[in-house]
């Protein structure tokens, strides 16, 4: 049985709602934009929290526009700027399965269609909104006997449709939600990744603040292997909120604290600290989930390297950070997470990687002993895998062995390499 993608467009596939930045072009030398800007604004929230009709929404919208086909040109252009990030990461899925991945929105076809065909989303499968144009090429309103332009739209383009298959809903407003109120889909996604709807999120059958989410609980192919949404990044002390909003931006899980509390060392996953702010080695023992401490100053003597060295837990501190900017740390940290780079670590080998792409890396964290090179290739060779390119450094006790592989491979080859002796710790990244 095929499965099916129903996916939105606007806060979903993009960050915003592109009628709205439609308003911000069309209107930009307006005496009222502001106050336009907001009764616009509040026609969409009104409509995505079904507190009016679609149709009195998108009708009050097209009418406050001023807008004509030029307006629509600078749209497109941004609108490709403003893709939401766990879509642009994950555009070989949907060249993967580009004959049953479909957008469904209550937009328009002349601004969706430009910014969803190059990520392999086929013109057929592009269901909206069209607008009707006078012969100076200004909007003067939408196509009123398309279903999408209508109350319940989606419903009833679906029920058009006769899809025989499992069908998913991915989306941030009502109008999604209506699709598994109907029957018509298996399950709806609530989309959070620009914005939550309370409306929307208490109904959905799972809340998704990434399209790797979606991805990895439905057990499909994905860029990443597991999604930062799921990685707990605890923030304590003073950091500066700029620190916080790169962290929050990548997708981590953020939580900002004044103190290492116990209840978080077994899932903390990053550990941003501000300066003078200790963890007790109790807790790091226990922290079997952390992956890389930040320090914002001199980690010496608030943090036990030795410890963190043995549970292969990368630190990064920064003994200038005054004089330097606050991203410095956190970049360090994501950059670990996302590509494996350990440059200025304080404890582990410097590496700097190169970005990984159409490959898959496996970091392998472990004591340096003779011969732990030689049993990791033998796996490699044991399992036919073809390496791409292989990274090796040491530093004193530590060994950290990078290796990127075509992406094909049997999930036991996994297992055996964190089954070698004197492993500390494993990951995998896809791309």
């Amino acid at each position: 049985m095929k499965n099916y993608y129903i996916i939105d467009f606007d806060s979903t596939f993009t960050q915003v709602e592109a009628l709205d930045e439609l308003a911000r072009i069309s209107l930009e030398n307006h005496p009222d934009r502001d106050k336009i800007y907001q009764q616009i604004e509040d026609y969409t929230n009104l409509a995505m929290e079904g507190k009016i009709s679609f149709r009195e929404s998108l009708t009050g919208r097209v009418q406050l526009l001023n807008a004509n086909k030029s307006h629509l040109d600078k749209l497109v252009s941004q609108l490709k700027k403003k893709v939401s990030r766990s879509f642009g990461r994950n555009k070989e899925f949907f060249k993967e399965n580009k004959d049953t991945a479909l957008i469904v929105s209550g937009g328009f076809k002349e601004f969706i269609t430009p910014v969803v065909t190059p990520y392999h989303i086929q013109k057929e499968n592009i269901y909206a909104n069209t607008f009707k144009f006078d012969e100076e090429g200004n909007i003067i309103g939408y196509d009123e006997n398309n279903p999408l332009s209508d109350e319940g739209g989606k419903v009833k383009l679906l029920k058009e449709l006769k899809l025989d298959g499992r069908i998913f809903g991915i989306g941030d407003g009502y109008s999604d939600f209506q699709l598994k109120e109907s029957g018509l889909i298996e399950k709806f996604f609530a989309f959070t990744e620009n914005i939550s709807r309370k409306s929307v999120t208490e109904k959905a059958d799972h809340i998704t603040p990434s399209f790797d989410e979606f991805l990895y609980v439905n057990d499909l192919p994905r860029a990443i292997s597991y999604p930062k949404n799921r990685i707990l990044c605890l923030i304590v002390g003073d950091v500066p909120e700029i620190a916080v909003h790169l962290l929050k931006r990548d997708g981590f899980s953020v939580r900002v604290k004044e103190t290492f509390e116990d209840k978080y060392t077994k899932d903390v996953g990053l550990l941003l600290l501000g300066d003078g702010i200790r963890v007790e080695d109790e807790q790091l023992a226990q922290a079997d989930k952390l992956k890389t401490i930040g320090y914002l100053g001199d980690v010496q003597g608030f943090v036990n390297k030795n410890i963190c060295t043995e549970k292969g837990i990368v630190v990064f501190d920064d003994k200038k950070y005054k004089k330097r900017n606050a991203e410095f740390i956190p970049k360090r940290m994501a950059d670990f997470i996302n590509n494996g780079d350990t440059y200025m670590s304080r404890n582990f080998p410097n590496l700097i990687l190169p970005r990984l792409t159409q490959a898959h890396r496996l970091l392998h964290i472990h004591r340096n002993v003779p011969g732990i090179m030689a049993q990791i290739n033998k796996v490699y060779a044991e399992n036919n895998i073809n390496i791409i390119s292989q990274f090796l450094m040491t530093k004193g006790d530590m060994g950290y062995a990078v290796t990127d592989i075509h992406t094909a491979y049997d999930k036991n080859v996994l297992k055996q390499l964190k089954q070698i002796d004197n492993t500390i710790k494993f990951r995998i990244l896809y791309k």
